[in-house]
């Protein structure tokens, strides 16, 4: 099972920890486009216009100052560094061995930095903008799209279980593609937007917790012991399932 999260805005800063080691990264495909990134973020975040370049707000003084240090500066996992609302409901930290260790495995998190990490990756925290344009680089929607499918395309196998929870810009720099798309299911909650990052972080806990469900069906079963859940079936083929998930209590 592959289960697709966006990055969280909210990021906190590692203390102490190693400086980003590209190389050591999953997914070693994106590494050139990673590099050139890094070098963008970190030249562009020293100039006056940085903000707008980065397409950030230009209240976030010391994010923009700390992406000069990209190549410098500490690292954390992916798993302390991502600190929004749908990591706090995944909270990694309190599960057990078995649980981290699927999460590890099947977790991926679709970044405008790093492209595609797991949680164990070390990464810094960064401020950029997945929709923006960087000089030397391009739009990183466009430059994304090109280059995920050489890494997710191999991550996932046919008819392998993708549980997509992403939000809707994330969704569109990779998607899975002929037998990989009948069994892609998107992770939607109805009437709440507010409570769609939280409601699909406590899905990606519940899911880490057992064995991966085989298909869309029996991933509705399994989410229905703790959510209200309702499965609707593509609508022409290359498309995702639809399950609209609302927790219980």
């Amino acid at each position: 099972m592959l289960i697709l999260l966006p990055p969280s805005e909210g990021k906190t800063p590692p203390r102490r920890g190693r400086s980003l080691d590209l190389g050591a990264l999953s997914f070693p495909q994106l590494t050139p486009l990673r590099e050139a990134l890094v070098d963008a973020v970190a030249s562009v975040s020293g100039e006056p216009d940085a903000a707008t370049t980065l397409g950030v707000s230009p209240n976030l003084v010391a994010d923009i100052e700390r992406n000069t240090r990209l190549a410098t500066g500490p690292t954390g996992a992916a798993s302390d560094v991502y600190t929004g609302v749908l990591y706090q409901a995944l909270d990694l930290g309190s599960l057990d061995a078995a649980s981290k260790r699927r999460a590890q495995r099947w977790v991926v998190v679709v970044s405008a930095m790093f492209g595609a990490l797991h949680l164990g990756d070390r990464v810094p925290p960064y401020r950029v903008n997945v929709c923006t344009t960087l000089p030397g680089v391009g739009q990183l929607t466009t430059e994304w799209r090109r280059a995920l499918p050489a890494a997710l395309d191999a991550a996932v196998k046919p008819r392998e279980l993708v549980v997509d929870c992403r939000s809707s810009t994330y969704a569109g720099l990779w998607r899975p593609r002929d037998e990989r798309a009948e069994h892609w299911v998107h992770v939607t909650v109805p009437g709440a937007s507010h409570m769609a990052k939280h409601t699909r972080g406590l899905v990606t806990r519940e899911l880490v917790q057992a064995d991966a469900p085989r298909n869309p069906a029996a991933l509705a079963e399994r989410l229905s012991e703790r959510f209200d859940v309702e499965l609707t079936a593509p609508p022409r083929p290359g498309r995702p399932w639809q399950l609209a998930t609302t927790p219980r209590g």
